[in-house]
């Protein structure tokens, strides 16, 4: 499978592409030596990422895929709605999907999401507005919606009341 580590400001990341999908993008936190892509998907991956870092690209257009149920596909597209710069609490993704007593099944599938930051689930947030439930680590939870804040000089990285 075709694999590049590449340095972002948060860490290394790890692209995987098969059958000309990408199918992971993960932030590592073990060390890892950056590497040049080897496919023109993976580049298109890695130039899209520096993109993002740059404030240049607030949508992705990377042909993508990743494994799960069809409820998990179905909360992974209804992340990819959320609009940059913004966010939503778990709660309103579940009512979005129609499904207000699905938010553990909707939170646990975010989770299950292996395509950070393309597919958004950095912007959901807890009800209280907490910063909850990111695999990279909370610390970079917050950096990307402070990012996207500031790109677009507006949004918030949690609720105000």
């Amino acid at each position: 499978m075709p694999t590049v580590h590449h340095q972002t400001p948060l860490g290394i990341v790890r692209i995987t592409e098969e059958d000309g999908f990408i199918n992971c993008i993960s932030i590592r936190d073990e060390e890892l030596t950056p590497d040049e892509p080897q496919t023109e998907v993976l580049k298109m991956a890695v130039e899209q990422m520096n993109e993002y870092f740059a404030g240049e690209r607030k949508d992705f257009d990377l042909p993508i895929r990743q494994e799960g149920s069809d409820f998990q596909q179905e909360v992974w597209q209804e992340l990819l709605k959320i609009e940059y710069g913004k966010t939503i609490t778990y709660g309103e993704q579940s009512e979005r999907m129609n499904s207000p007593l699905a938010i553990r099944a909707i939170a646990a599938a975010n989770g299950k999401n292996n395509l950070w930051i393309v597919v958004p689930c950095h912007r959901v947030i807890g009800a209280n507005g907490s910063l909850t439930g990111y695999a990279g680590g909370l610390w970079r939870k917050k950096w990307l919606l402070e990012h996207e804040r500031k790109v677009v000089g507006v949004g918030q990285t949690m609720l105000e009341f």
